[in-house]
């Protein structure tokens, strides 16, 4: 008799938290939906008071304008370039490696793999320096080579992997084992189909870290031809520092690739940040 006022209640409650979650959702994507309102605007359209929420007279002109006068075209393959390659490379060091201290046994793992943590907590910063130098002496300043070179291993996403490894049942690699597959075989065809939820999340992780970078491409890239987008972006917006509406065009042309990835993977990114919450 007393579970109906608790039922009643039910929806009240289902309403109230489902409004709560779109407003934060709202909150969320009002910035995203103001850059592209913007993008879309005439020049100096949003600099009046007060600033109109839509553009009066859409146009794509400050897109054109981009991509013709300022040449962003150029500096987006460079950016897209760069992701895409350290993307492929350092997924393949780092999930060899996180593969290689979660199931295989050698001297020293434990140590070597404790050693590796230690170096998380020193900032990316202090680094800088002694790399740039260290490129120097490789002839690798002004290359590409030398903005992908430091980030096709990386201690996180080794972990990561490791993490996830850790969980396959090693009743199966014994067992393809004494069928006969070597340790590489048993690699790429039992263990990458397996790790393909945090293959995917640690895709998602370097292609992002990569397209955003920009003090590392500041520093070893001299050559203006060969700047990123965020760094071509920052040049720009010291040169027409009162044009908004082509400031923010170029920012849905950073945003909006690595929103389309996002979205497209979803579903694999949260099932690798999701391991292991379900068990037991």
């Amino acid at each position: 008799m007393r579970a109906g006022p608790r039922r009643s209640n039910e929806p009240l409650a289902a309403l109230a938290v489902n409004a709560a979650l779109a407003f934060i959702a709202l909150s969320t994507l009002a910035p995203l939906l103001w850059m592209l309102s913007v993008s879309l605007m005439q020049p100096g359209e949003a600099s009046t008071q007060p600033p109109p929420l839509l553009p009066a007279q859409p146009t794509l002109a400050n897109f054109h304008t981009l991509f013709a006068r300022a040449g962003m075209g150029r500096y987006f393959a460079n950016s897209l370039g760069l992701a895409a390659a350290l993307t492929l490379l350092s997924g393949l060091f780092n999930v060899m490696a996180g593969y290689a201290f979660a199931k295989l046994r050698f001297g020293g793992r434990e140590r070597v793999f404790a050693a590796l943590l230690t170096t998380l907590v020193i900032p990316a910063q202090v680094a800088m320096m002694p790399l740039f130098l260290l490129l120097k002496t490789m002839g690798l300043v002004n290359t590409y080579g030398g903005v992908l070179v430091p980030g096709l291993a990386g201690v996180f996403g080794i972990f990561l992997v490791r993490q996830y490894a850790m969980n396959l049942p090693d009743d199966l690699l014994e067992a393809a084992r004494i069928d006969g597959a070597s340790e590489w075989r048993i690699f790429a065809s039992v263990v990458v189909p397996l790790l393909k939820p945090i293959i995917v999340t640690l895709a998602i992780f370097t292609f992002l870290g990569s397209w955003n970078d920009f003090m590392w491409p500041l520093i070893v890239l001299t050559d203006g031809e060969r700047h990123t987008l965020p760094v071509a972006l920052a040049a720009l917006s010291r040169e027409r520092v009162q044009d908004n509406e082509l400031m923010m065009a170029g920012s849905v042309v950073t945003v909006l690739p690595v929103l389309a990835l996002f979205l497209a993977l979803q579903r694999y990114y949260i099932q690798g940040l999701m391991v292991g919450s379900v068990k037991g």
